[in-house]
C-alpha cells in the first residue's frame, strides 16, 4: 500500500499560503486569506457585495472602474463626471489624447478593406458600433475628426471629406463665412486664421440722397429720390427714413411720435410743445409744468386767449338770473334752492359767507339761503327750555326770567275742558302729549313740582290729575317714615 498523503491545502492568490476553512474566502473561483482580502490599490476591506477579482487580484468596485473601466470626460450620455487617471497603478504611462494626434496603438483584428472602422481599420462589433456616413464607427474612434470631442447622434455632422465633426468644428470647416450671413446670422465670423481666407468686405449701403428727384415730389429734408424700401409717410409726403427725425433736437421720429408741425416739417412731441404748445406756467387743467421757453409776459399774455371768469357782470333778464347778483346762470356753474338757479360762487350762506351744498343749505322765508346753524339763530326756536333742547339761548338778549312757567299767553282756549290739563289752551296733533286719557302740549308736559320735561319712561299720574316725574311722585305719594316696608330701613320722614 502506497503511504498515507496528505490532502493539499489550496493556496492563496495573494500571499501564495495555504488557506484552511476557518479562515477562507471565495471569490473569482480561488480560495483567500480573510486578511487578504482586501482591495489591490485602496488596501479596502472586501466583502462580497462590493468585491471584484481581475487577474488573480481582488478590487472594489471604485478601484475596478477607475484601472479597467472606460475613461475621458464625457463618455457616453450622462458621463460627463469620468476622470481621466493616469499612472502605472492604473495600467497608463500619463500620455492623453490631443486634437490630431493619432490615437495609440491598440490590439485589435483588422478589417477587410473598406469594411472595418474608418477611423482605425478594427473590426466593428454590434455591442460597440456607432453609425455614421452608412459606415460602423467604434465607440472609441466616434469623435470629432478635429477636436476629438466625443460624439453622438444628436451632434454629429457629416462632413463632405467623409469625416465626423461636431457642430461647431463643422460649421468652422464648411459653414457660411463672413458678417451677417443669411437671416439672423449676424454673429457668424470668418474665422481667417482656421480657414486661411480674409475676412468678408462689409456692403456698401449706398446715399440715395445723392439721388435728387424732381422739385416737389422728394424727400422734404433732403431733396433726394424716395424708394419703397426707406419710405416713411407724414401728411401725405414721403420721406427718407434716415431724414424722418425731429428738425430740433434730431430724435428718430417713428408714427408714434412724429408730430407734424404747421411750418410742414416734423417734430417730437417735446420740441412740438416747447414751440407750437402753449406757453406760461398753469396753462390749461394740470399743466402747471410748462415753461415760458424765455418769452416775456407781454408776450406769453398777448398768445394766452382772452377767458373772464366773472358770469356775473353777464346780466340775465328781470327774475330769471342768479337771485344774489342778478347774473345770468350758465350750466358749468348752477345750483339749484327752492327752484332757482344760483351762481356756484354766489351759492354760500347770506350770513356767514360759507360755501354751501344741497347737503347743508337751508332755504330762509326772505328768499335767501342759509348754513344750518345761522339759520337756526334767524328763525330757530329761543329760549331756555324750549321743547326738548334746554339749553337753547336767546338770540336777542331779553331775560328768561320774564317766561318761568314757558306757559303760553295767548291762543284759543279749548273747548268744554279739551284743551291742554296745564294751560287750558288747545292742543293740536302736532304737539299733543296723552296721558290717562287726557291731553297735553309738549311744552307743557312736564312735572308739577320740579317742572322736568317728561316723556313715557319717567311719567307718573298722580291721584291730584296732575303729573310727575318719579322723584317727585315718591316724595307726594309715597311711603313715608324709617323702615317702612322690607328692605327699606333708608327710607327718611319726608
Amino acid at each position: 500500500m502506497p503511504p498515507f498523503v496528505a490532502p493539499q491545502a489550496p493556496k492563496c492568490p495573494k500571499c501564495s499560503q495555504s488557506v484552511y476553512a476557518a479562515e477562507e474566502k471565495v471569490a473569482g473561483g480561488h480560495k483567500w486569506h480573510k486578511t487578504c482580502f482586501k482591495c489591490s490599490l485602496c488596501e479596502k476591506a472586501l466583502d462580497s457585495t462590493n468585491c471584484t477579482e481581475h487577474e488573480n487580484e481582488l478590487f472594489c468596485k471604485n478601484c475596478h472602474g477607475r484601472k479597467f473601466g472606460i475613461k475621458g470626460y464625457g463618455f457616453g450620455a450622462g458621463a460627463g463626471a469620468l476622470n481621466m487617471d493616469t499612472g502605472d497603478k492604473f495600467g497608463t504611462n500619463g500620455t492623453e489624447h490631443r486634437p490630431h494626434s493619432a490615437l495609440e496603438s491598440r490590439a485589435i483584428a483588422k478589417a477587410r478593406d473598406g469594411e472595418g472602422c474608418p477611423r482605425c481599420g478594427g473590426c466593428v462589433y454590434a455591442a460597440e458600433q456607432m453609425l455614421a456616413l452608412g459606415r460602423g464607427w467604434h465607440r472609441e474612434c466616434f469623435k470629432c475628426g478635429d477636436c476629438a470631442k466625443r460624439l453622438d447622434s444628436v451632434n454629429v455632422c457629416e462632413g463632405p471629406d467623409k469625416d465626423i465633426y461636431c457642430k461647431v468644428c463643422y460649421g468652422k470647416d464648411f459653414g457660411p463665412k463672413g458678417y451677417g450671413y443669411g437671416q439672423g446670422a449676424g454673429a457668424l465670423q470668418s474665422d481667417p486664421i482656421m480657414n486661411g481666407d480674409s475676412p468678408a468686405p462689409r456692403p456698401v449701403i449706398p446715399d440715395t440722397a445723392t439721388i435728387q428727384a424732381k422739385p416737389g415730389q422728394g424727400c422734404p429734408r433732403c431733396g433726394g429720390a424716395v424708394f419703397a424700401a426707406e419710405l416713411v409717410l407724414a401728411k401725405g409726403r414721403e420721406w427718407h427714413k434716415k431724414c424722418f427725425k425731429c428738425r430740433d433736437c434730431n430724435k428718430i421720429l417713428d408714427s408714434i411720435i412724429a408730430c407734424d408741425g404747421p411750418d410742414k416739417d416734423v417734430y417730437c412731441k417735446t420740441c412740438y410743445g416747447k414751440k407750437f404748445g402753449p406757453h406760461g406756467y398753469g396753462f390749461a387743467c394740470g399743466s402747471g409744468f410748462l415753461q415760458t421757453d424765455g418769452l416775456t409776459d407781454e408776450e406769453i399774455s398777448a398768445t394766452r386767449p382772452f377767458y373772464n371768469s366773472n358770469t356775473t357782470s353777464i346780466k340775465a333778464k328781470s327774475g330769471e338770473g342768479c337771485p344774489r347778483c342778478g347774473g345770468k346762470v350758465f350750466a358749468a356753474e348752477q345750483q339749484l334752492a327752492k327752484g332757482t338757479v344760483w351762481h356756484k360762487s354766489c351759492f354760500n350762506c347770506s350770513t356767514c359767507h360759507r360755501p354751501l351744498d344741497s347737503m347743508q343749505a337751508c332755504d330762509g322765508p326772505d328768499r335767501e339761503i342759509y348754513c344750518k346753524p345761522c339759520y337756526g339763530k334767524l328763525y330757530g326756536p329761543k329760549g331756555f327750555g324750549y321743547g326738548h333742547s334746554p339749553t337753547l339761548i336767546s338770540t336777542n338778549g331779553e331775560s328768561t326770567i320774564l317766561f318761568p312757567e314757558t306757559r303760553p299767553l295767548h291762543g284759543n282756549k279749548g273747548r268744554n275742558g279739551n284743551g291742554c290739563k296745564r294751560c287750558g289752551y288747545a292742543v293740536y296733533a302736532a304737539e299733543q302729549m296723552i296721558s290717562k286719557g287726557k291731553v297735553w302740549h309738549r311744552r307743557c308736559f312736564t312735572c308739577s313740582d320740579c317742572t322736568r320735561s317728561l316723556d313715557s319712561t319717567n311719567l307718573n299720574d298722580g291721584p291730584d290729575g296732575d303729573i310727575y316725574c318719579r322723584g317727585c311722585y315718591g316724595k307726594n305719594f309715597g311711603p313715608k317714615g324709617v323702615g317702612f316696608g322690607l328692605g327699606a330701613g333708608a327710607l327718611t320722614m319726608a
